[in-house]
């Protein structure tokens, strides 16, 4: 099984921490050369600092808000006239806020649509010609298990992830034919910052303790535990790879068995 990513560039979105840090890592450690993408350029600067070079890698960064899709735009419009090609893109970007759907106003969908959708479509439209000329792609969106289930209390972030979803399918079609793959991973509940803010507000809401809310939630997952950020990255990993060229148009539950649909 070929899942060597030498002599591949990965652009990793909100790579600095949680999810997106994990999958910069392994992506590396499977020989890729990684670009970071991030809005803290002193975080970004760290996490190079940390991703493996034993294969003769070379890692960078790109500094963006991605609140600001003009500035991602910038930013990636500069990479590339640089003579980077991108052989693997992670779409990572953090969830729009806890919240219910009727206590959310226009701006908030907005926000959450600029943030995903909008930064999705612009990293794309300009990345994959040079997957297809070489003839190589991995487009990799890191939504959420919401996609088949909403989760109470994230209106905003159900609708924005399950638009990204039915984005990514109809781009999984289209970009078939050129070698290029488009697949989502759907984390579960996993051991996050975002996470752990999302269950301290539940847990204040419940009127227990975030362990107690935590050791719940675990308890309701049938691997009894919450998912690791790096097991994220070992997803993604496999499916950049050469191994996972006949996987095309997915999304894949990450979730320790939690989500109740096939």
């Amino acid at each position: 099984m070929d899942l060597s990513l030498k002599n591949k560039n990965a652009l990793v979105c909100g790579s600095t921490q949680g999810i997106g840090k994990a999958i910069a890592i392994e992506l590396a450690l499977n020989g890729a050369n990684v670009t970071l993408f991030a809005r803290n350029e002193n975080s970004l600067k760290s996490v190079v600092r940390e991703l493996d070079t034993s294969s003769g890698q070379s890692h960078d960064y790109l500094v963006a808000d991605f609140q600001q899709p003009d500035k991602v735009i910038k930013a990636i419009d500069q990479y590339i006239t640089n003579g980077k090609t991108v052989h693997i893109l992670i779409n990572n970007t953090g969830g729009p806020p806890h919240g219910a759907v009727m206590d959310s106003d226009a701006e908030k969908f907005l926000t959450g649509f600029n943030a995903h959708i909008i930064n999705n479509q612009n990293l794309v439209t300009r990345l994959a010609p040079g997957m297809k000329k070489s003839g190589y792609g991995r487009i990799i969106n890191v939504i959420s298990i919401s996609v088949k289930t909403p989760i109470v209390g994230l209106g905003v972030s159900n609708t924005i992830r399950g638009a990204v979803a039915s984005w990514s399918k109809t781009l999984a079609n289209e970009l078939g034919p050129y070698g290029i793959t488009v697949n989502n991973i759907l984390p579960g509940y996993t051991k996050t910052g975002r996470l752990d803010e999302l269950f301290i507000k539940k847990a204040e809401e419940a009127g227990v303790s975030h362990a107690e809310f935590e050791k719940q939630a675990a308890d309701k997952i049938p691997a009894k535990r919450l998912g690791l950020p790096e097991e994220m990255g070992y997803t993604a990993a496999f499916l950049a790879s050469p191994a996972a060229g006949y996987i095309n148009g997915i999304n894949l539950p990450v979730d320790g068995g939690i989500t109740p649909s096939m």
